[in-house]
């Protein structure tokens, strides 16, 4: 069985750290730099970096600050945010990030994550799905979560794996930043539909969010971001709380 990942998750806006609400409403959470530091030293096992406007305000993310972050970690990360070309992520993985997360460019031109895979593998492309639950559906949103699809969640889950992609970050939309815990609904159906690893995302509140999680769906890992930057839970003492409930973790 794959043991189970905490990853804090730092959107970046300007290069500071931020968080909303449902996708909304941004608070200043610190430096990004020291927050990974601090992630690693508490035993994240990996972290994600999203430039999260950068596919709206259709500009690149930044290798300068992927570089800087990369000498200061150890550990792997993703980054994600306006990637759209092979040679975008060819920037970032040079500039030493282990992953990339592309959301709306694939969604475009489903043809990139092929593309992606078959340059540099699998193992690091990410696809990022954010689902809202609109009319009795789960959709698939693009561009910051601002723009709803004609695509079904699970059908682009599926269609993902099958085109390449490695692994899949699923925020839900409803559940992002509200702290009620994460959407275990919608990632107990994508976790059971496909065979890549699964990233549950928006919703983290508590410890017994993590623990419902990752005992109630096959998801492989739990991504929150404010619980962390505020300090709200610290990720050794969740580790060890999880262990105590028997679940396989890093």
């Amino acid at each position: 069985m794959l043991k189970k990942r905490i990853i804090p998750c730092l959107d970046i806006k300007d290069g500071t750290t931020v968080k909303g609400v449902n996708f909304q409403g941004l608070k200043n959470a610190g430096d990004p730099i020291e927050l990974a530091k601090k992630y690693e030293t508490e035993g994240a096992d990996e972290l994600v970096f999203l430039d999260i406007t950068a596919t709206i305000e259709e500009r690149k993310t930044f290798a300068e600050l992927v570089k800087k972050i990369a000498s200061e970690l150890s550990i792997p990360f993703t980054v994600g945010g306006g990637i759209s070309t092979i040679e975008d992520v060819r920037k970032l993985l040079e500039a030493g990030a282990d992953k990339v997360s592309i959301n709306s460019s694939a969604v475009k031109n489903p043809q990139l994550i092929s593309d992606l895979a078959k340059e540099f593998g699998s193992q690091c492309v990410v696809v990022a799905i954010d689902t809202k639950f609109v009319d009795q559906a789960d959709w698939v949103h693009i561009k910051g979560g601002r723009e709803i699809t004609n695509l079904k969640t699970i059908e682009w889950a599926k269609k993902a794996e099958l085109l390449g992609a490695g692994e899949i970050l699923l925020t839900s939309m409803d559940g992002d930043g509200t702290k009620n815990g994460f959407d275990i609904r919608i990632t107990k159906i994508v976790s059971e539909n496909v065979s890549i690893p699964i990233i549950a995302s928006g919703g983290a509140g508590s410890m017994k969010d993590f623990e419902n999680v990752l005992q109630q769906t096959k998801a492989t890992g739990a991504l929150a971001a404010s619980v962390f930057h505020f300090g709200e839970i610290d990720i050794r003492e969740l580790k060890n709380e999880l262990k105590t409930k028997n679940i396989p973790i890093r």
